[in-house]
């Protein structure tokens, strides 16, 4: 059985930290670009753009479910300027966030309309997490600098 209060206090658990993961990529995705990989740039920009669609989307639960959104602190994160380095990182946070989010939704606190939402968003964090993978994969089999000129001449590989 759904506990309204558990659901909001969750929701907004998830607006605070998928928020500043958000101001996360739109950093990287500048440096990035500054660092002449424009596409990978753009494609961490778009993803931030991405997060924070779905922040809107749980604070709107929040106020359907007659919560109050708040501004929440978080901690700073670390900044990489080290591509590969990055993409380790931001594919740790996914496998650690995708199991927080599967105890969520596992707990039953969730009524069906918050669990619908609860499982496009894993869906989108089980691709993102899948593309991180398949880069990582990519970066051993053709090496740091391979995979970096690849992204310069190619652009970022598809999803």
């Amino acid at each position: 059985m759904s506990d309204k209060e558990k659901t909001i206090e969750a929701l907004q658990f998830l607006v605070t930290g998928l928020s500043a993961n958000s101001f996360g990529h739109r950093i990287q995705s500048k440096i990035f670009a500054g660092l002449g990989f424009q596409a990978l740039g753009d494609k961490y920009a778009a993803h931030a753009t991405e997060e924070m669609d779905f922040v809107e989307q749980f604070m709107d639960r929040i106020l359907d479910l007659g919560g109050e959104i708040k501004q929440e602190a978080q901690e700073a994160q670390p900044i990489f300027d080290d591509i590969i380095e990055f993409i380790e990182h931001d594919y740790n946070v996914s496998v650690e966030g995708i199991k927080l989010l599967n105890e969520m939704m596992d707990s039953g606190i969730f009524d069906a309309t918050t669990y619908d939402l609860m499982k496009v968003y894993l869906k989108d964090e089980e691709e993102d997490m899948g593309w991180s993978e398949q880069q990582l994969d990519l970066i051993k089999m053709i090496g740091k600098e391979n995979y970096l000129t690849q992204l310069l001449i190619n652009g970022v590989p598809a999803e």
